[in-house]
């Protein structure tokens, strides 16, 4: 009875051995979907979120896949590349843009979509509130339209003698924007000088159509395609000899004049990437509420003020972020 009672025990112990190994399933591999206006994979807003994600334990070609699906400069692109994620099908998509984000919804009702849902996404028909989104999109909102109110302010503080502005623009991106930097005007007490660009070709003529206006400044609206393109913008701020300011800092670590706004690989690292974890371990976009950033810098490059001949008022210099 012993020898059968081991003989027994022996076959329990090998039936369970395999029922433990297949209980350690292979972690399942999630694909990201990023639908973007950018030209390049290697951006500071990119590099942040792939840091981000892999903070919270993501490792590329391991536990996740990142498609890219970028425009290089081109809207029009758009619609198509979302179409691409969609038929993977991808996890979720992750966009950097208002018009990224409106392209990603058209596209799909179903997969997640996280990133800038723009100003005012009740307005756009993305979310239906900041606080309960409902849908299948959430991420963070720039407050973009009441940032570029204050970027005039701060242009008029740093050259008080300026009395026509110009504001760099692009009509995809929708007007909100254009509007609160036109009501800002007015209460400043200067005229505004919209010009459009809509095309990486057209920032060239741009700039020439700001020096032909006769503006004395030009603001520079948080577009995405501007941010790609950036490098060209402040080159040929400098070539025109205008003042410019900007929406994000690294215009400024480009030799830009000033910048004030959100710390935008900040968002991407902190927010998106929290936000993508989130979802892929089930939470609903429905259920995640969009972000607005609380923290602003004001950012001043002397070196680039001393080029145009131009003394920075103490009040901007006390303010300065860096």
């Amino acid at each position: 009875m012993r020898r059968r009672g081991a003989f027994l025990l022996g076959i329990a112990i090998s039936a369970a051995a395999p029922l433990s190994g297949t209980a350690q399933q292979p972690e399942k591999v999630f694909r990201i979907g990023i639908l973007s206006p950018a030209e390049r994979v290697s951006t500071k807003i990119f590099d942040a979120f792939r840091e981000g994600l892999h903070n919270l334990g993501y490792v590329e070609g391991q536990n996740i896949i990142i498609e890219y699906r970028l425009a290089a400069g081109d809207y029009n692109r758009l619609p198509t590349l979302a179409a691409e994620l969609v038929r993977f099908p991808v996890d979720v998509i992750v966009t950097d843009a208002q018009i990224s984000t409106l392209v990603a919804h058209e596209a799909t009702r179903t997969i997640p979509i996280v990133g800038g849902v723009g100003s005012d996404p009740v307005a756009a028909g993305l979310v239906k509130s900041f606080a309960d989104p409902g849908g299948n999109v959430t991420g963070f909102s720039p407050l973009g339209a009441e940032l570029n109110a204050k970027r005039l302010q701060l242009l008029k503080e740093t050259i008080p003698e300026i009395s026509r502005i110009a504001a760099l623009w692009n009509p995809a991106e929708g007007p909100l924007g254009l509007r609160s930097t036109e009501e800002a005007a007015r209460a400043l007490g200067v005229q505004l000088r919209p010009v459009e660009v809509t095309t990486p070709e057209e920032i060239a003529t741009g700039f020439e159509a700001v020096e032909a206006s006769g503006a004395e400044a030009v603001v520079i609206a948080p577009v995405a395609m501007f941010w790609n393109e950036r490098a060209r913008i402040v080159a040929l701020a400098a070539k025109h000899r205008v003042p410019a300011i900007y929406p994000e800092r690294e215009y400024v670590d480009d030799g830009g004049l000033l910048a004030y706004g959100r710390n935008v690989p900040d968002l991407w690292r902190r927010v998106l990437a929290r936000y993508v974890d989130k979802i892929l371990k089930g939470a609903k976009p429905a259920d995640l509420p969009v972000e607005q950033p609380t923290k602003f810098e004001l950012v001043v490059n002397l070196k680039t003020a001393s080029a145009l001949g131009l003394t920075i008022p103490p009040s901007i210099l006390s303010r300065a972020t860096r």
